[in-house]
């Protein structure tokens, strides 16, 4: 049995404002596992082949698998649900499989459509295994843990627990050469070396997926796939997408020290809580070529940061910007502007707060709920959604309002917030003297996107 698994092509992403295509690790996992279990797999990844919907056809038709599965977020969910109705006319006798993040909490909502057979709910490596073999052998599907189909909905499946046992991902079925960033070739890997997430801030999908029990790969095993991904791919730069990479320090210490036992010779960047750092940690993880640290700072107001259960006080936020330049380590600042109890006077001053952090760079979202988290349950509750196309939702539309913001007023802040930080004279000269020209192209990127 063939299966082909399908990164839709990309018309809204909430990356695409930075010109960032890259590699889908989830169908990458999913397509590992179907290997290991003896099934003939493809990869159609629509977004870095930059098909249009009658290449994607094609594409679909000329592969003829017996399940095609599609993965899609929240603002991917219009191009996947498109590339199912392609499916279904290409290979009318397939089966129609969708996952990811959006049909995982909203699987009843599109097995209304005629052309999606199969719903994938939670992680879905095994989940899908188990659905292929059952489809294969003829066996009732009542019997697969973690799907729905029709009006069934079967238990949950137990999250993986031992990550080590996970086969890394299936890169060789990716278009490596097509990953980019800034719309210049990717020469940064993602890897992932941990699941789950016991914070549970209150917008975060991808903790709502894998819940609260963290589950982290053993420092040998992550060191084994990061010597891959620079001797088998050539990375020279490798970006972790843990949820938060710095939530155990003990194992971070431990990968570092395994880095360095086997004289890994690669930069890498990663997720970092501000309460976690310490400046022993942060030695070791820049000694071993950590240059690039992504920490949530959310907002300047202590309320906004205790209602979005971020259990993290701004003095601490301030510290670990401090502690990271004295490592030399740069820092990515994340806010949110206009989550429910804001204001124009606390969106202003956490706007004022990135620039005193002086961040290397710094990322302004406007407040938007994902299905899945506690912030959309509650905005649904309230009434406060304003914006009920799901293409919106890329962090730069604003789809709620606040106390005294309307949905322009907080565009506006928005615009305003990112002209402030990257226009400065003293921050580009910084930069430039860092970073190179590549600086000017993520100004103007950023600038024309907002």
């Amino acid at each position: 049995m063939k299966v082909l698994l399908i990164n839709p092509p990309y018309t809204s992403s909430k990356y695409k404002f930075i010109g960032l295509v890259a590699p889908p690790l989830g169908i990458a996992y999913i397509a590992a596992v179907l290997e290991n279990g003896g099934f003939e797999v493809e990869i159609l990844d629509g977004a870095a082949l930059e098909l249009d919907w009658e290449g994607l056809e094609a594409r679909i038709k000329k592969a003829d698998p017996q399940v095609i599965a599609i993965t899609a977020l929240t603002p991917t969910i219009d191009q996947g649900l498109e590339s199912a109705k392609l499916a279904r006319r290409a290979c009318p006798d397939a089966t129609i499989v969708m996952g990811g993040y959006h049909p995982s909490f909203n699987h009843a909502e599109l097995l209304k459509k005629d052309y999606v057979d199969v719903v994938v709910i939670g992680e879905g490596e095994y989940t899908m295994l188990d659905l292929v073999e059952a489809l294969e052998s003829g066996r009732d599907l009542k019997k697969v843990p973690g799907i729905a189909y029709q009006d069934v909905v079967t238990p949950p499946r137990p999250v993986v627990k031992d990550l080590d046992q996970m086969p890394f991902p299936a890169r060789h079925l990716l278009p490596m050469d097509h990953y980019k960033i800034l719309n210049m070739k990717l020469n940064t890997a993602t890897m992932i070396s941990g699941r789950g997430c016991p914070m549970q801030c209150s917008f975060c999908a991808s903790a709502a997926l894998h819940g609260r029990r963290l589950r982290m790969r053993s420092a040998q095993n992550v060191v084994d796939e990061m010597e891959h991904l620079t001797e088998d791919h050539g990375a020279g730069m490798i970006a972790f997408m843990d949820d938060t990479f710095t939530l155990k320090p003990s194992r971070v210490e431990e990968v570092c020290d395994e880095i360095k036992r086997r004289d890994l010779d690669v930069y890498w960047g990663c997720t970092a809580r501000a309460d976690t750092l310490s400046s022993r940690m942060l030695q070791k993880m820049s000694d071993t070529g950590c240059i690039t640290m992504f920490l949530g700072v959310e907002s300047a107001d202590q309320q906004q940061l205790d209602r979005v259960n971020k259990q993290l006080t701004v003095d601490k936020i301030r510290q670990a910007f401090a502690l990271s330049r004295k490592h030399d380590i740069r820092t990515i600042a994340s806010v949110v502007l206009g989550m429910p109890g804001d204001t124009r006077d606390s969106i202003g001053r956490t706007i004022k707060l990135v620039r005193e952090l002086n961040p290397s760079y710094a990322l302004f979202s406007l407040a938007t709920p994902y299905p899945g988290t506690k912030f959309y349950r509650e905005a649904v509750e309230n009434n406060l959604i304003k914006v009920k196309d799901w293409s919106k939702y890329t962090l730069l539309t604003p789809v709620l309002e606040t106390v005294d913001c309307s949905r322009d007023e907080l565009k506006n802040m928005q615009k305003k917030a990112f002209r402030q930080f990257y226009l400065r004279p003293s921050y580009i000269l910084r930069q430039l003297r860092m970073d190179g020209p590549i600086i000017l192209k993520t100004i103007a990127a950023m600038m024309k996107e907002v």
